[in-house]
């Protein structure tokens, strides 16, 4: 891609330079437009929790400090049905897990997983959200965080976590614009590629409340 782009640029200039008249040149929306629109705008206790993670736009600074990835792209091409979860269709990404997160104490500014999706090109992990998660077996009362309840309690979300792993979770879009909503647990803006650990899934089963 990189080399035709080149040539044309090269190409314009020499035209430009032989006409001496000033074109101006439209860049396809898709070249950086993620990157020009920046991150989206949050309320401020939001705020504060995206500046103190935004560390982890390494992924491996995620990895240093506990958090592995569970290697799958998850989406959910359905939204949920009855006995599920109301998920809106979109996608949740790839899932760095930290185990030593877990516990009955929330904290706001250590999420126990940390959500990503990858590049266009591929290469690359762009850090997206974050998730508070919290196992029924630790507290069966709904947790809140910012004032807003965690979804489920539900099933573990097969195959990356066990079905048996009944819990609690808050997905918090920090970093990529979600049309679903800041604390929406799908965007139907991340798409996961095309690859042998891209799985699409179904919204997990709603539990009843203990």
């Amino acid at each position: 891609m990189r080399a035709p782009t080149s040539h044309l640029v090269r190409s314009l200039r020499t035209l430009i330079a032989s006409a001496g008249t000033v074109v101006l040149v439209a860049v396809p929306p898709a070249l950086g437009a993620q990157a020009a629109s920046g991150p989206p705008k949050l309320p401020p206790a939001l705020e504060s929790v995206r500046a103190a993670l935004d560390k982890y736009a390494d992924p491996i600074a995620a990895l240093h400090d506990g958090y592995f990835s569970t290697l799958a792209c998850v989406d959910f091409p359905a939204p949920g049905g009855a006995g599920q979860i109301p998920y809106p269709a979109g996608g949740m990404g790839v899932h760095f897990l930290n185990p030593a997160a877990i516990g009955p104490q929330l904290d706001t500014l250590r999420p126990q997983v940390l959500l990503y999706e990858y590049e266009p090109d591929g290469d690359k992990l762009r850090l997206t959200a974050a998730e508070w998660f919290v196992p029924v077996s630790v507290t069966t009362s709904r947790p809140q965080l910012w004032g807003h309840p965690f979804d489920g309690p539900m099933e573990g979300h097969h195959p990356i976590m066990p079905a048996a792993l009944h819990h609690w979770d808050l997905h918090v879009w920090l970093w990529k614009e979600n049309p679903a909503g800041v604390f929406s647990a799908t965007n139907p803006a991340v798409k996961c590629p095309a690859g042998a650990y891209t799985f699409h899934e179904q919204a997990p089963k709603q539990l009843e409340h203990p």
